[in-house]
């Protein structure tokens, strides 16, 4: 049994959809008058499948609080190696992945997602001092991630 806490794919937004067809479709606009209509319906499908592959890639990390186990990404830890967990609002995730940023600290953000969470590192062996995870809702993360450390301490 997989007791899911927290959960969020940072998938890209509706927009970037939305401008991504409308890239397509200008270049197929151009192509269709300037190449063989075939060359330019089967380049445009091409583009079409590059930009689906990209977008779902790059939207494709997952934020999650499952069993005791914090997954930001590739990346997980035991909560229990973590520390300290603030929720950010834009001003402050601007911050932290910039001028007060550590470069050893672990990455993963989005720039369509404003907000985030940063997870101070407890674990003496863990190079990174700090996560800092863009995610939709950082409150609920925080709580989400709190309740599991208290839960794994007392269970």
């Amino acid at each position: 049994m997989c007791a899911v806490d927290y959960a969020e794919r940072l998938t890209v937004p509706l927009r970037w959809w939305v401008q991504g067809t409308m890239l397509v479709a200008s270049f197929w606009l151009a192509f269709i008058v300037a190449i063989p209509e075939t060359v330019a319906w089967s380049i445009t499908a091409a583009a079409v499948v590059v930009m689906v592959a990209l977008f779902v890639g790059y939207g494709r990390p997952r934020v999650a609080v499952e069993d005791g186990i914090l997954h930001a990404g590739p990346a997980h830890i035991d909560l229990e190696h973590v520390g300290e967990v603030t929720a950010l609002d834009s001003d402050d995730v601007r911050r932290q992945a910039g001028v007060d940023a550590d470069a050893r600290a672990y990455l993963l953000l989005r720039p369509y997602l404003k907000r985030g969470v940063r997870i101070d590192i407890t674990d003496p062996a863990d190079p990174a001092p700090y996560w800092l995870v863009s995610c939709r809702r950082p409150e609920a993360l925080v709580t989400a991630v709190r309740v599991g450390r208290t839960a794994g301490r007392s269970g």
